[in-house]
């Protein structure tokens, strides 16, 4: 069975990637073999701005989403407080 979802939960596992290919990064760390095979170090960088944009965008949703539920949640407690009265 397989499952498609999408979450905003996904960004904490980008975030650790992008952790650590920080890391390496900055040591160069397996640089040879890429630019070996004729990638440029700038694409790495642009990779990692990718990333970092792709996590934003997803900690833009979550709060988003926190803001929308809060604001239905005291929606509905306004409405079942006037249908008491």
């Amino acid at each position: 069975a397989t499952f498609v979802g999408n979450t905003t939960a996904i960004q904490d596992i980008f975030k650790r990637i992008g952790e650590q290919f920080s890391a390496m990064f900055r040591r160069k760390a397996f640089m040879h073999w890429y630019t070996g095979e004729g990638m440029d170090e700038m694409e790495f960088t642009e990779a990692e701005s990718n990333m970092n944009d792709l996590v934003a965008e997803y900690q833009q949703y979550q709060e988003c989403t926190a803001d929308e539920d809060y604001e239905a949640a005291e929606y509905e407690n306004e409405a079942v407080a006037e249908e008491e009265y």
